[in-house]
């Protein structure tokens, strides 16, 4: 349970750090493909999130070490 809320911890903290990549990302794909504003806002939401989960996994991955 500990590490859970510690992973949670990491991954609200990476999240403000985590808009600007998904921001670019969001806009790599659509230079691919014609996305909606509506379509895009949501993108970054979610790359935001699992970006700062993938970080906030990987800290509390080498917490231990």
């Amino acid at each position: 349970m500990i590490n859970i809320v510690l992973t949670l911890i990491f991954s609200i903290v990476m999240l403000m750090f985590m808009a600007f990549p998904a921001m670019k990302i969001v806009e790599f794909i659509h230079n691919k493909k014609e996305l909606s504003t509506k379509v895009q806002n949501t993108l970054i939401v979610i790359i935001t999130i699992i970006l700062s989960l993938a970080i906030g996994i990987f800290l509390n991955s080498n917490n231990g070490v």
